[in-house]
């Protein structure tokens, strides 16, 4: 069961509207060998429009998913080759086991990203296919950011809007709900990033 990180999620949503992109795991193939450090994930995503096929290699199955994740969406999304994770975590819920030895247990997998600024989000998935969790678990993560770059720049040109037509009432709101995004992605990354297209 995925568990979607909820700081400002309901803004980031209610921005995008329609627009908002969520990303479903629909396969994921594994490939290591026991001798070396390399994995390569192929992985097909699915964003409710069209199925993705995307591959990646790393060290281990987090940075692989990771880097095929990256190597389709880091040259629009320039937040994302800013995010560093923290910290990965697996935990077993022996009380779900079925069988007596208990390796069908449900394992909890957990990942803290840190943004530019510092700031800790939290994704985490469980099942009981512990490379299934951790592969959902970095989707979320990249999903999250995203989407909060996208809502920035919608934000962003909406004040913009609201500026040239001299609507206070709106500046006033895209200004409170920028202050709000602008914590869930990377401030200085975006921005360059939308310099380049003016």
């Amino acid at each position: 069961m995925l568990q979607r990180h909820q700081e400002n999620l309901a803004l980031i949503k209610r921005v995008l509207d329609k627009d908002y992109v969520e990303l479903q795991l629909v396969t994921l193939r594994v490939e290591e060998n026991a001798e070396e450090t390399k994995t390569l994930a192929t992985l097909q995503l699915s964003d409710g429009q069209q199925t993705l096929s995307l591959s990646g290699s790393g060290v281990g199955l987090v940075d692989a998913v990771f880097q095929a994740l990256l190597d389709h969406f880091g040259t629009e999304y320039q937040s994302l080759n800013s995010i560093e994770f923290a910290d990965f975590r697996v935990e077993a819920k022996m009380d779900t086991k079925n069988g007596k030895v208990g390796v069908d247990s449900v394992g909890m997998v957990r990942l803290d990203v840190h943004n530019s600024e510092g700031k800790s989000f939290e994704f985490s998935d469980e099942s009981r296919s512990v490379s299934r969790s951790a592969a959902r678990a970095v989707v979320a993560a990249v999903e999250y950011f995203v989407n909060a770059e996208r809502a920035f720049i919608t934000l962003h040109r909406a004040l913009l809007d609201a500026k040239e037509r001299k609507r206070v009432d709106l500046i006033t709101r895209y200004t409170r709900e920028l202050a709000e995004v602008v914590k869930s992605t990377s401030f200085t990354e975006v921005i360059e990033n939308m310099k380049k297209d003016i």
